[in-house]
């Protein structure tokens, strides 16, 4: 260990020294590459400790480099690139707790713990990204009675800017544990995490069509109180918008239709790429996509929730093409204003004519006291998948109603999500995050030369602050 340490150090030194050749990196879309300094892999938090503490910055911290946004890179950063820091530290199937490296995948995580029949409790619904890139934009999935990730987080370790590593928990370092989850590597490198497991448990796929005026009276009496949903959204259907499938998986006791543990990984569905394609296509395709969904959804298949739990990105791919590329926004809304901005929603992508592939609602409820909280109360969401063509005119565009819709969700006194384009303006991510304040003057004291950056932070962190 001693001499991986040195070896590592010494090519820090090297790194920090000579001029390097500069490396561009890109995030899924393709559509926000960032020429930085270097790429390094650390394997421990002890290197990146030493790699921190010898970097005169700036820093960046990449995962599974599934945000949409630069929020994994700045121009001239050595980019930290976690994937190697993947071990597991410790294990306790009894007492359902795992701590591991955060560079780990979900997928990692979910083959370690199914043979002892556990499951993640809180995760988004992809299952090859990061462990840390999760902490750092404090994911929710769809998980009923749930909320964002870090209400299923006991503590983590992170590497601060001076390379001091620290643990941080609700009851110890509150300030850190808070700032950190949902702060985009703003603070340091989280390195280490234990998290809370659940049981893997056998689920029923159940959906209902409605019209949109029915589903939040749908919600509330059927789903919300039904201790039996384990997983739950709603499909608002393009180019109408005026039905919506709610999807629930419902815990049961019957015999499984599907035998499969997890999904099979690394495998590229050939019928969900010409679906997307399809779907993406016309108007017609999206008529289609409800012919298709009728038949499919007929079937209530039974699985493992951590069958459901394991979907792999490659099923959507290629999600950045020549001249186009699929991507991803999302919304919160208080429960009580769901039919008021709804309808605003709808009409804002009608008058733009996005190409709006899928919104899908969720459920969250409330954050436990994050800085950076996007559900601060409980909240529905919004996520909306829609394809854009990658010229700069095409992408004002996107911008004109990406803030159009940001106007219209903090009118009902709700927020966005970060881990997407950066179209928001400074006054509306001061209004989305009121204690974002807070947490740039938490990371001035811990890190008073800025050395974590990403685009995000740097285009968002008050001058006035240093």
């Amino acid at each position: 260990m001693m001499k991986k340490l040195h070896l590592l150090s010494c090519c820090i030194c090297l790194l920090l020294s000579l001029k390097t050749q500069a490396v561009v990196v890109n995030d899924v879309t393709g559509m926000t590459p960032v020429q930085v300094a270097a790429i390094v892999q650390p394997e421990s938090t002890q290197q990146v400790a030493e790699l921190v503490k010898n970097a005169s910055g700036p820093i960046s911290i990449a995962g599974g480099k599934y945000s949409m946004g630069g929020q994994t890179a700045i121009t001239g950063a050595i980019q930290i690139d976690t994937q190697k820091l993947n071990h597991v530290i410790d294990f306790n199937p009894e007492q359902k707790r795992l701590t591991i490296e955060t560079g780990a995948s979900w997928r990692q995580v979910q083959e370690l713990i199914d043979p002892y029949n556990l499951s993640v409790k809180i995760m988004q619904s992809y299952a090859n990204f990061s462990i840390g890139g999760s902490l750092s934009v404090n994911v929710h999935g769809r998980y009923i009675g749930e909320g964002p990730i870090i209400l299923s987080v006991e503590q983590f370790k992170i590497v601060l800017a001076d390379g001091s590593v620290v643990i941080a928990s609700p009851e110890e370092n509150q300030d850190i544990f808070y700032g950190a989850i949902g702060g985009y590597g703003g603070l340091g490198v989280i390195t280490e995490v234990t998290l809370q497991l659940t049981d893997n448990v056998k689920v029923k796929r159940i959906n209902e069509v409605m019209p949109m005026t029915k589903y939040h009276s749908y919600f509330t009496q059927h789903i919300r109180p039904d201790k039996t949903a384990i997983f739950h959204n709603a499909i608002i259907y393009p180019p109408d918008f005026k039905k919506v499938r709610a999807v629930t998986f419902k815990q049961t006791q019957e015999p499984l239709t599907i035998l499969d543990r997890l999904r099979p990984n690394d495998k590229s569905s050939n019928n969900q790429q010409v679906k997307l394609k399809i779907v993406s296509s016309s108007t017609l395709g999206k008529e289609l996509r409800k012919v298709h969904d009728n038949v499919d959804y007929v079937k209530q298949p039974v699985m493992w929730r951590n069958y459901e739990a394991s979907y792999d990105v490659a099923s959507l791919q290629p999600i950045a093409e020549k001249n186009k590329s699929y991507a991803l926004q999302e919304y919160f809304i208080p429960v009580e204003r769901f039919d008021d901005f709804y309808p605003q929603l709808i009409a804002i992508v009608k008058k733009h004519q996005a190409n709006i592939i899928n919104i899908s609602i969720r459920h969250a409820n409330p954050d436990s006291g994050s800085l950076l909280a996007w559900a601060k109360t409980e909240v529905f969401a919004f996520v909306i998948y829609y394809q854009q063509t990658t010229d700069e005119h095409s992408k004002e565009q996107v911008g004109l109603w990406t803030r159009e819709l940001i106007d219209a969700v903090l009118a009902n006194a709700g927020s966005y999500y970060l881990p997407y384009q950066l179209h928001a303006t400074a006054e509306q991510f001061q209004r989305a995050y009121p204690q974002a304040e807070r947490f740039f003057k938490l990371k001035a004291r811990l890190d008073p030369e800025n050395k974590f950056s990403n685009m995000l932070l740097d285009r968002y962190r008050p001058k006035t602050i240093q």
